[in-house]
């Protein structure tokens, strides 16, 4: 499971750790649009105050760090009107957000909602700023599934299966408890956030693995314009 950013950047050679991995890596089901929320410190209010601050990313080539500056570009910013410091996971990104090390950066939900009951900002919605985007996906090397096409269906239908249990109103109860136990110091309220994000009907948990296509063309049409060494990519269906 990863974001299929990191797919298509394997696949064309991009990726931190180019060479590695092979070239016939290829996503098989969906997962999510990212979830991807842009949040500053309390200081910060509005996009443009960014300006001459720092913004943190897990890496400049891959994963979600496109779609930041994307957003930033069309609010008027980009580099050197704010620095750029890599800073880890999505953990410890928000970790260094709650810290203050960093002015800024995209966190998944719910890391958000914690960020906000703390007093930080909500700068923007990665899908609300950019329409259609395609983020989490379960990724395999085609080589592979062909030869195992028995756990890689039953892998799909496994994840699926959960993802409507999820969505059956009948197991709310059950999911907040869940999602309590696993996500430390989360309050009744946080729960109930979260679980109303990460299900909506129109943006959450994608439903039976469907991949969106366009949102896979905004990821493309994002790598073609700020990968270090762009160049001309294939259409979504190639991947």
């Amino acid at each position: 499971m990863t974001a299929i950013d990191n797919l298509i950047a394997y696949r064309e050679g991009q990726g931190e750790a180019a060479g590695k991995l092979g070239t016939d890596l290829v996503a098989v089901m969906g997962g999510d649009n990212g979830f991807l929320r842009l949040v500053s410190i309390p200081e910060v209010k509005t996009i443009p105050e960014l300006r001459g601050r720092t913004v943190s990313v897990d890496a400049r080539t891959t994963g979600y760090a496109f779609v930041l500056f994307e957003i930033l570009d069309r609010n008027g910013l980009r580099e050197p009107a704010y620095a750029v410091e890599r800073a880890g996971g999505v953990r410890q990104r928000f970790d260094s957000l709650m810290e203050k090390k960093h002015a800024a950066t995209l966190l998944i939900s719910p890391f958000e909602v914690q960020a906000q009951a703390r007093g930080f900002t909500l700068l923007a919605d990665a899908s609300a700023a950019l329409g259609n985007y395609q983020g989490l996906v379960a990724g395999v090397r085609k080589a592979w599934a062909e030869q195992n096409r028995r756990q890689v269906v039953g892998y799909i239908r496994a994840y699926t299966a959960g993802v409507e249990w999820l969505y059956d109103p009948a197991n709310r109860a059950e999911a907040l408890a869940i999602f309590q136990k696993n996500v430390p110091n989360a309050t009744p309220q946080q729960a109930e956030t979260a679980y109303r994000i990460l299900l909506d009907p129109k943006n959450g948990f994608q439903r039976r693995g469907q991949i969106d296509l366009a949102g896979v063309q905004t990821v493309i049409t994002l790598r073609e314009k700020w990968a270090a060494q762009p160049k001309k990519l294939q259409a979504p269906s190639a991947y």
